[in-house]
């Protein structure tokens, strides 16, 4: 059983960067794929990106402005997130899975963290 705590999240103006983490227990992080994944209020739940062995992915809206990593030795992975717009306003999740490929939806996914809500004020 992995479990995942966010961190990381909070108020920040439109510009401004974050960090998100997504710490990892009874697993490594380096044998699942991993995900970050978002709710906005009102919106369904929407894939952010993910990373495994084989690289990582992201989606279009935040490509160029979001980088997933991911630390081994920490067993921790992070989303460092630029250029925030008022649009990034949701609650980050962090997902887990065996199974998953970079591009499987959160459905896939087995195991997940409880959120950290982020807000980009414009």
């Amino acid at each position: 059983q992995v479990h995942l705590v966010e961190s990381g999240g909070g108020l920040v103006q439109a510009g401004g960067s974050l960090r998100l983490s997504c710490a990892a227990s009874g697993g490594f992080v380096n044998a699942y794929t991993m995900g970050w994944f978002r709710r906005a209020p009102g919106k369904e739940r929407e894939y952010v990106a993910s990373i495994n062995w084989s690289g990582n992915s992201c989606a279009d809206s935040v490509k160029g402005r979001f980088t997933i990593s991911r630390d081994n030795a920490k067993n921790t992975m992070f989303l460092q997130m630029n250029r925030l717009e008022p649009e990034d306003t949701a609650i980050y999740y962090c997902a887990a899975d065996r199974r998953a490929t970079l591009w499987s939806i959160g459905s896939d996914y087995d195991y997940w963290g409880q959120g950290t809500q982020v807000t980009v004020s414009s």
